[in-house]
């Protein structure tokens, strides 16, 4: 068996790993574990009664966050010349178009979101084993392919993400950092459980949502009444 570093035993002293807590208790209890040396994120995993391998239940959604990220969002542009200026107006840290094209060809992917427009995606489909997995391909599902480009921008900035079943029904969200206060952290989580709960499949039968846990970075998770929602 592990051995528990001396945080994850502080952490394990606040709560009880077997009672099922609210999410405005989870929230105050997750600001009690030690603090790291970094800001820390806080994430929550949602266990759910559907089967990915259907197409109609392979769930996807995009939500903004009311109290945003807590974290720098790095955005590049990938736009025609006649949209630069909108796109830096906008806030993107990176803007252009081939020579971009030609460094994420080489292997470059140091960005949290790329925006591009729907004519620019011909160019796109060849880099998908690149930006597939690492969660960066445009998508029009996730408004990040688009004409809009400069709100586009502006939503992700503000806090705007977007979120994937996993292939075990699970749907894994950062929905802040430890610094945020219990109230932000609470309304970004319930944020963001209202939203799975509306996109349920009318074709998922049974118990939707089977299991909620947060956590932060290197902590374990507490768990959340799904009675409660």
């Amino acid at each position: 068996m592990a051995k528990l570093t001396k945080n994850r035993k502080d952490s394990m002293s606040k709560f009880d790993k077997d009672l099922l807590y609210s999410l405005e208790d989870a929230s105050k209890i997750i600001k009690d574990f030690p603090k790291l040396k970094f800001d820390s994120s806080i994430d929550i995993a949602v266990n759910l009664g559907v089967d990915p391998k259907k197409a109609d239940q392979n769930i996807r959604g995009v939500v903004t966050l009311p109290n945003g990220t807590g974290k720098d969002v790095k955005v590049l542009a990938l736009v025609t010349p006649d949209k630069e200026d909108e796109a830096k107006n906008a806030g993107a840290d990176l803007v252009g178009l081939d020579e971009y094209i030609k460094k994420i060809k080489d292997g470059w992917t140091e960005v949290d979101v790329i925006i591009t427009m729907p004519s620019i995606m011909g160019k796109l489909g060849p880099l998908g084993r690149i930006l597939g997995p690492r969660g960066l391909m445009p998508n029009p599902k996730t408004g990040t392919v688009t004409m809009n480009i400069g709100k586009a921008i502006e939503d992700v900035k503000a806090g705007k993400i977007d979120f994937k079943v996993d292939k075990n029904g699970v749907i894994h969200v950062s929905i802040g950092k430890v610094s945020f206060d219990a109230k932000k952290i609470f309304e970004n989580a319930l944020e963001v459980i209202n939203h799975i709960i509306k996109i349920k499949p009318s074709s998922s039968k049974g118990l939707y949502l089977k299991s909620i846990s947060m956590s932060s970075t290197m902590s374990p998770g507490i768990k959340i009444d799904t009675n409660t929602f």
